[in-house]
């Protein structure tokens, strides 16, 4: 029997830096990348689209049995595709960021999406980057090395808005701090799943710290316990 891919579980708040991170690191260790709020923002917004409400669970249930999602790398970023249709940009909006805030807190889409979170993980060859809010704590909680990502509030929202300035998002910093205090909360505080570290992860607060020493701190401990599964 041939051994289980290599998990790496990245958690951590928005604006954390964890897609930035995630997406780097599965390219330099040939890892797949498995966008795990990317799933809850498609739910999200296949909820909107068909007027289901957020806390709706016996329509949110009938959903899922409809979901159909994957993710391909496209020139430099990992796209999401709901069914055929390249919804990267669109799951990315305010809206559906806190609709998916909503949808990730309900027992019954947890349950439904963590079969499909695992599948994803495990059915590549070398191993997996998966990046969330419970990954260590519930998806995972096995994973051969866990992350939190932490940085301060003001520097999460200085780095949304800045991606969503890029993106032709109208939008203004306070706006975006906001949204983001609410979803923090929201997170947080919610009963299934909570957004937290595992006792065991590794803290990274990437505040004051470059993009490339980041990935490196994270990269260098992967590669040691890798050396210590022997591969």
């Amino acid at each position: 029997m041939s051994p289980r891919p290599f998990i790496v579980a990245i958690d951590g708040p928005a604006g954390a830096g964890k897609s930035t991170v995630s997406k780097l690191l599965a390219r330099r260790l040939g890892f797949a990348l498995v966008d795990t709020g990317a799933i809850y923002r498609c739910v999200a917004l296949m909820a909107s689209r068909e007027g289901i409400a957020f806390d709706d669970d016996a329509k949110l249930g009938e959903l899922l049995g409809r979901v159909r999602i994957h993710f391909q790398v496209v020139g430099e970023e990992n796209h999401v595709f709901l069914g055929t249709e390249d919804v990267s940009g669109e799951i990315r909006t305010p809206a559906i960021s806190m609709g998916a805030s909503q949808v990730s807190g309900r027992p019954v889409v947890r349950a439904g999406l963590l079969a499909l979170q695992r599948r994803l993980a495990l059915e590549t060859e070398a191993g997996a980057i998966l990046e969330g809010r419970d990954i260590g704590t519930v998806v995972f909680p096995d994973a051969d090395a866990k992350f939190f990502l932490a940085a301060d509030p003001e520097v999460r929202a200085r780095r949304r808005f800045e991606e969503l300035f890029q993106k032709g998002v109208d939008s203004s910093l306070e706006a975006v701090l906001t949204d983001q205090t609410q979803r923090d909360a929201a997170d947080s505080e919610r009963t299934v799943a909570p957004l937290k570290a595992a006792d065991d992860a590794v803290r990274v607060d990437s505040s004051s710290m470059p993009l490339s020493d980041v990935v490196r701190t994270l990269e260098q401990e992967i590669e040691r316990r890798r050396a210590a599964r022997g591969g």
